[in-house]
């Protein structure tokens, strides 16, 4: 077994989608990135990478190469799930965190669930997706930004 875990964070901008967990959600402000800037599927795809101790999503995905340009990150889960496999490794389960203030998060949980499994080739009973607000504290509470979290076990393939 192989933990990994991993945080990321996008500030909230006029002029951009929002889009967590491959879902875009019907918002006025949205991630700013590099790529789409799911911050949550980043968190993700990050704790692969930690778990498997092959750096972070800057040394695969750097923000200077026009190919990672407006990308789907669901893209770069899946080439992080593809790593994984490619080691021998498989989905024990993941455990995802979204800190927002707004919008709720709670209608969009389970489609996030499912994008996740999907691009892990898992069943969607190994994913967790949860949410909460900050409370009108820091930069989350003053809805200048986006925290994600996540925590994965990877499971040796037999």
């Amino acid at each position: 077994m192989r933990i990994g875990q991993s945080t990321d964070i996008h500030r909230l901008v006029e002029g951009r989608k929002l889009i967590l967990g491959g879902v875009e959600i019907p918002y006025e402000k949205g991630l700013l990135g590099h790529s789409d800037a799911d911050a949550l599927t980043h968190a993700l795809a990050e704790a692969i990478l930690g778990a498997l101790a092959l750096g972070d999503l800057g040394h695969w995905f750097p923000d200077n190469d026009p190919k990672w340009e407006g990308v789907n990150s669901q893209i770069i889960l899946k080439e992080c799930a593809r790593m994984m496999k490619e080691r021998g490794y498989h989905l024990g389960n993941a455990d995802t965190l979204i800190l927002i203030e707004k919008p709720k998060m709670a209608p969009h949980i389970q489609k996030m669930r499912e994008n996740f499994a999907l691009a892990l080739d898992c069943d969607v009973s190994r994913i967790s997706v949860k949410a909460t607000r900050g409370e009108g504290m820091g930069f989350v509470g003053r809805g200048e930004g986006v925290l994600a979290q996540a925590v994965v076990l990877l499971e040796e393939d037999h």
